[in-house]
């Protein structure tokens, strides 16, 4: 490294923080009261101090209301903000940072199982954004075409009636309310496993990432996890490809 290179780089900028803590704190809270929503009986073994700590179920049912809304505004307010962003030319779409997904992704997939079961000495070398953060990523726009839309629905079924036929009526509102529930339960147990083990709980991460926060991640470690945006940033160091 010499002496011109930071010790760190800025990874994402407050806005960007803004947004993910936004959506990670409507996550947890219609997570909660989720729960309370679908098991709402007190016969429940320990489901009665649950319902209590929300102010009852019809206080969690307006609490998951307005954090859904919250969550879908702020994906909103994402959204224009890339608009926003490529059309100023403050984002480029480069093949080493971009995340979309390419099929330079399906190789480096494909290169680190490889490698993780000893196939191959070599792991692939990673861009802004790998194969896993692409998945992390897009995954949100799934859950929220699935969830955010079925949401809605329930939210206003009145409104949202007049957009069914009539010959829907007897298994519709059954239908809508099992997509949220179980999208919403898969996109919990993939949060669970797959976002916060890679991003805090993986041996090198543990307790936990702090670039939620700060946005920066070191020098060293963006050498390590992104050297083909380390070389866009700062240049090939010498004997990086031996």
């Amino acid at each position: 490294m010499n002496n011109e290179t930071p010790k760190e780089y800025l990874r994402f900028n407050v806005v960007e923080r803004i947004q993910h803590v936004l959506l990670f704190t409507t996550f947890l809270l219609l997570t909660f009261t989720g729960w309370v929503i679908k098991y709402p009986e007190v016969t429940v073994e320990h489901q009665r101090w649950w319902i209590s700590m929300w102010g009852g179920a019809k206080t969690a049912g307006l609490i998951h209301r307005i954090a859904g809304i919250t969550m879908l505004l702020d994906f909103a307010w994402h959204v224009v903000y890339l608009v926003y962003m490529l059309a100023t030319g403050k984002m480029k779409l480069r093949a080493n940072t971009t995340i979309l997904p390419l099929p330079k992704d399906v190789i480096d997939a494909i290169k680190n199982i490889m490698y993780f079961i000893g196939l191959s000495k070599e792991k692939p070398k990673f861009g802004r954004f790998s194969y896993i953060h692409k998945f992390d990523y897009w995954a949100v726009f799934w859950g929220m075409g699935i969830i955010g839309l079925s949401g809605l629905f329930l939210a206003f079924p009145v409104q949202a009636s007049y957009l069914f036929p009539m010959w829907t009526i007897n298994w519709i509102w059954e239908v809508i309310s099992i997509m949220h529930s179980d999208e919403a339960l898969l996109a919990i147990v993939f949060i669970l496993f797959w976002h916060f083990y890679n991003e805090h709980l993986r041996y090198d991460k543990f307790p936990m990432s702090m670039t939620w926060i700060t946005g920066k991640i070191t020098i060293e470690q963006m050498k390590h996890e992104h050297p083909l945006e380390y070389e866009i940033e700062f240049g090939k160091e010498k004997g990086a490809d031996k």
